[in-house]
């Protein structure tokens, strides 16, 4: 898989600040922790946990926050060099509550937010780093505007030139789009684009309308012909489609959970880590994805028990010690 490129995985997309509740205080107001966030970059350091080279493209604004998310990033060894300071617009935030059954809602600050401002012509000045990957990932939220959406494509364009693996997860936010029908025809851009696809239950649902989520799975398979596809469901584990093969794994419950944010991302990161170890062909094999998904939902378990994701990320062998003291 592209062994003359020196870039393991190139991503481009949103880099925010989440923040991340983190107690009360002696007033009773909700304490907000800052943390560095967004999909892509998340990505991104799990694999530089793994010891893999990454690089990101994308925009931050030139204040404090895009300072400290430049700062955070290179020290997680993410190459930055396509990361553009925008002198004008404020770095995008995202304010994330814990909802009683576990799961999260988003305020986002980002009408405008630097990340979606990222230009066609920026992309093309850092072209290498995507010509030099065997991998480009993107998400969604990179196409919820229409100046960064045509960054997107150029960087499709010509991550496709240069014959990387195109992998794609959806990272569905509702709040960001103008409407559901603009987020599936985005999302439907990205199916036809892909070799890799990391989708959640509820991408599945909304994308198809379907409630059992394998017949919702091989629709979008049938249809887009997506050779390598990840379907998550939360603590209820994981499934793997390659090549005619299906394989399931259970997820790790573990009671130290503390929040779920960077838990998709750190199992995309596990899942592109095993593509670069087998190659798409390889985890056609039954055993290889069976190995993936445990791997995968025990990195995003353990994520879970620490607080922000981007500078929290497990290393493979905190995943292996987790995987052997769960008994797996």
């Amino acid at each position: 898989m592209g062994c003359d490129k020196k870039i393991d995985v190139t991503a481009l997309g949103e880099l925010l600040i989440d923040f991340t509740q983190n107690g009360i205080s002696e007033q009773g107001n909700s304490l907000f922790e800052a943390n560095p966030g967004g999909a892509p970059c998340n990505v991104l350091a799990m694999l530089n946990k793994a010891g893999k080279k990454t690089a990101f493209i994308g925009k931050v604004g030139n204040d404090m926050f895009g300072k400290l998310l430049k700062k955070k990033t290179i020290e997680q060894g993410i190459d930055m060099s396509g990361l553009e300071m925008d002198d004008e617009v404020r770095t995008t935030l995202a304010f994330v509550e814990k909802l009683p059954n576990g799961d999260r809602d988003f305020s986002f600050y980002r009408n405008p937010g630097a990340d979606i401002m990222l230009t066609a012509k920026e992309v093309e000045a850092h072209r290498d780093l995507i010509e030099n990957a065997k991998i480009f990932h993107l998400g969604t939220l990179s196409m919820t505007h229409e100046t960064v959406e045509k960054a997107s494509i150029r960087a499709l364009e010509i991550a496709k030139a240069a014959g990387c693996l195109i992998s794609f997860d959806p990272n569905l936010r509702p709040p960001l789009w103008s409407s559901e029908e603009k987020a599936k025809e985005k999302i439907r851009y990205g199916f036809s684009r892909c070799d890799i696809l990391k989708i959640s239950d509820n991408e599945i649902t909304f994308m198809t309308g379907e409630e059992d989520l394998d017949k919702g799975i091989h629709k979008i398979i049938d249809e887009y012909h997506i050779p390598l596809v990840f379907a998550t469901f939360g603590p209820d584990g994981s499934k793997a489609y390659c090549g005619g093969k299906e394989a399931y794994e259970k997820g790790f419950l573990n009671p130290n959970t503390i929040e779920t944010t960077g838990a998709g991302d750190t199992f995309c990161a596990s899942a592109l880590l095993h593509v670069l170890k087998y190659g798409i062909d390889g985890l056609a094999d039954e055993g290889h994805l069976h190995e993936l998904l445990t791997f995968a939902n025990a990195a995003a378990s353990l994520v879970t028990t620490r607080k922000g994701a981007l500078c929290v990320m497990p290393t493979v062998d905190q995943v292996r010690e987790y995987i052997k003291e769960s008994g797996r």
